[in-house]
């Protein structure tokens, strides 16, 4: 095939092959191909051509490079010329070339595309241009310096910088080891500082190592084996761990929105405050922000003074199981096109990387972060890897060009990142993190279901006035205890504290001192302390004596004493309270703002209702409507059957492309003749059985070209078979922008 242009090899490659190549390069069919011709055109492409590099293995790749120094892109290369360069057989490699047309011709002849040097490398296995006339160069007579010159240029790149070459010299004036080097020839000049050593002497100074130190073979990688058991179980603990800490910065924004910066993101003060307030580190709860945001629990108000606010989405997912409340973040991780490992550095103009800022969008992280994660998928379950580096040289060597300077960085955040979400658990990937990758959201969350232990209907309530929850409460008593004690410590086993402040809170929401005394006697497996019984009823005997209600407001109390104690207090004239009677004090401000001024003057009032029972006025939080998601799901891959009627449509264009370049036209083209002529050709073409050459646009507006056999012409519409499929095709006239007979040439 020596000589074959690559439309022709594409041309004569049958349909699988070709699906199989629009599948590996799916840049090819958008837009659909016209015909063979416009498909080569964009598989030579210089931006087509870097695409497809992504994806290919460092042998692969050298490989490729290895027929750019044998100047493949210029001549046909036998593959037995490529081998010789390698100590292992390169014939897989280049079947993989081959196959993404990358390489083309049969084992005798092989080209590539002309844009490949450019996609590829300016130099190619690290070695410079070809410099006629230095093939059999000799070495020999080299001096010490000037070997030592020669071998650092060899390793690549062959370009170096240097002030001897700011002027050309001969052998008579040449003092330094690069002057001396430029007068042989062995180094060529290219500007007054860059001399590039040829690739002839390249070759010559590597010996029997011609392309360098080629790494043939993947990386081996250190693997354990873990229970998976272990592995789900504690995934799963994360998975709550993780649930608890959004659930705490949806409650905490709710009721303080932070501000949006100017530039857009999150203030390191509001980070550091929500760490605080969280008890993680800054690392964590920056990772936090961004999965709320990119899951839609969270969005910028965008008015005057924009903050960042729940959304009615957080509703929903506060009410949803657990599970579910995972899954949705575990999702919004995955498909998150950020990198939040960048958080806390410092950009190229040394400005500091917020939460949420702009400069963190990475289009491409989504698919990095699956590619990482799918290395463990593809490893038995249970599997861990405890060196990320020996990961990050494995991935690297699967596709050296992916990932830019953050590439093996990457690979360490994943890990991280992965962990803090529950994907991940010592060093493997969870059953319902291979799962969310294999099945989605939904089947992950019924997979983690599985893993988390039934909820536990009680709790042990200690002398110390803690609370041990031993496992994962019911909704309702977690309700419960939220409501009555602050978490202490959280873990398999979660422990609560109970105190003055707490007990005031379930007060406050409507609870009686007999509601939190049946709850811990019905509840608590273990015998309720007598301190806890105190504490509930002295909190009990303080809590509502002042009772407040709207006038503005009111407080009443049947103690005249405590009512004039607090219309002496500081905190009277703040509120402005002034007395109506001996019992009662109104203000003008709204009743929780005197509550809470009250308060946090160390009394303990409650608020009531026209009934005089206690009201709940905790603010149920600020909700804005949903935002579009920062990232749309990734639009399904084509079908192989998808992708079959693509290269009919590339043969369909062929068959019009030859027919009009090889067909006598017995009446020519209606451009310009009315559609009255057409329909007159097209009806005329039915009744002798004659093909016709169709140039129309399709539903899309895309323009394409069809030989048709016509059946049927009426009704505005030509019905006929379709030579390149034949099939029975219908085409609306209207649409129909020349037609013209053919007859094909016998032979």
């Amino acid at each position: 095939m020596s000589g074959t242009t690559l439309a022709e090899w594409l041309r004569a490659r049958d349909d699988a092959a070709l699906v199989a190549l629009l599948r590996a390069r799916p840049d090819l069919a958008t837009p659909p191909p016209a015909d063979t011709a416009v498909l080569a055109t964009r598989v030579g492409s210089r931006a087509s051509v870097a695409r497809a590099c992504e994806d290919l293995d460092t042998l692969t790749l050298t490989v490729l490079e290895a027929l750019l120094v044998l100047d493949a892109d210029q001549r046909p290369v036998a593959v037995e010329e490529v081998r010789r360069l390698f100590d292992v057989d390169v014939r897989p490699a280049v079947d993989v070339l081959r196959a993404r047309a990358l390489v083309w011709g049969d084992d005798a002849a092989l080209s590539t595309p002309p844009a490949a040097r450019d996609a590829v490398s300016p130099f190619p296995c690290g070695l410079g241009r070809s410099v006629p006339g230095l093939a059999d160069v000799d070495l020999g007579a080299l001096g010490e310096d000037e070997r030592r010159v020669l071998g650092a240029l060899a390793v690549g790149p062959p370009i170096g910088q240097t002030k001897d070459a700011a002027h050309v010299v001969s052998s008579a004036n040449a003092r330094t080891p690069i002057q001396k080097l430029l007068a042989r020839g062995l180094l060529v000049r290219r500007d007054s500082s860059t001399v590039e050593l040829p690739r002839e002497v390249g070759l010559k100074v590597r010996g029997d190592r011609p392309l360098g130190d080629v790494r043939t073979s993947e990386p081996a990688l250190s693997i354990l084996d873990r229970d998976p058991a272990t592995v789900d179980s504690t995934g799963a603990g994360e998975a709550l761990e993780l649930s608890r800490h959004v659930e705490a910065l949806l409650t905490g924004w709710s009721e303080e929105p932070p501000a949006v910066l100017r530039s857009g993101g999150v203030g390191v003060r509001e980070l550091r405050r929500l760490a605080k307030e969280l008890d993680v580190d800054e690392r964590r709860a920056a990772l936090l922000v961004e999965l709320v945001v990119n899951a839609g629990l969270v969005a910028d108000s965008e008015g005057a003074e924009p903050e960042w606010v729940p959304t009615t989405q957080a509703d929903t997912w506060l009410a949803a199981a657990p599970e579910h409340r995972w899954a949705t973040l575990a999702q919004a991780w995955v498909e998150l096109p950020r990198l939040p490992g960048l958080i806390g550095q410092r950009d190229d103009r040394d400005r500091l990387l917020n939460p949420l800022a702009p400069e963190l969008n990475r289009p491409g992280a989504p698919r990095d972060r699956r590619r990482v994660l799918e290395a463990f998928a593809a490893l038995p379950h249970g599997t861990a890897v405890p060196d990320v580096d020996e990961l990050a040289a494995v991935l690297a060597w699967r596709a050296p060009r992916r990932g830019g300077r953050l590439r093996d960085q990457l690979v360490r955040w994943t890990l991280q990142e992965g962990t803090a979400v529950g994907v991940l658990a010592l060093d493997a990937l969870t059953a319902q993190g291979r799962t969310l990758l294999s099945e989605g959201p939904g089947p992950a969350a019924k997979r983690l279901g599985d893993a988390l232990p039934p909820p536990v209907d009680h709790v042990l309530v200690q002398a110390d006035l803690t609370v041990v929850a031993p496992g994962r409460l019911e909704p309702d008593l977690a309700e419960d205890i939220a409501l009555v004690a602050d978490v202490e410590s959280a873990g398999g086993a979660t422990v609560y504290r109970v105190h003055e402040g707490s007990v005031r809170r379930a007060f406050d929401a409507g609870r009686t001192a007999a509601d939190l005394h049946e709850l811990f006697r019905a509840r608590s497996r273990t015998p309720v302390p007598q301190s806890l019984a105190y504490l509930i009823d002295d909190a009990a005997r303080k809590h509502g004596r002042l009772r407040g209600g709207a006038a503005g407001s009111f407080l009443r109390c049947d103690d005249p004493v405590l009512v004039t104690e607090v219309a002496v207090h500081p905190a009277a004239e703040r509120l402005e309270l002034r007395k109506i009677a001996p019992t009662v004090l109104v203000s003008p401000y709204p009743l929780a703002e005197v509550l809470d001024g009250l308060r946090a003057a160390g009394f303990a009032p409650a608020a009531e209702g026209p009934d005089g029972r206690v009201l709940d006025l905790r603010a149920g939080g600020r909700r804005i409507a949903p935002k579009g998601r920062r990232r749309s799901p990734a639009p399904a891959p084509p079908s192989d059957e998808q992708l079959g009627e693509l290269v009919r449509l590339v043969r369909a264009g062929d068959q019009a492309a030859t027919t009009a370049g090889g067909a006598r036209v017995s009446v020519p083209g209606n451009l310009g003749a009315g559609p009255s002529a057409t329909l007159a050709l097209l009806q005329r073409a039915a009744r002798e059985g004659r093909s016709v050459l169709v140039d129309f646009v399709d539903g899309h507006g895309t323009a394409a070209r069809r030989v048709i056999t016509p059946q049927v012409v009426g009704g505005g519409v030509l019905e006929g078979v379709d030579v390149s499929y034949g099939e029975v095709r219908r085409f609306p006239l209207h649409r129909i922008t020349s037609a013209a007979l053919v007859e094909h040439d016998a032979g």
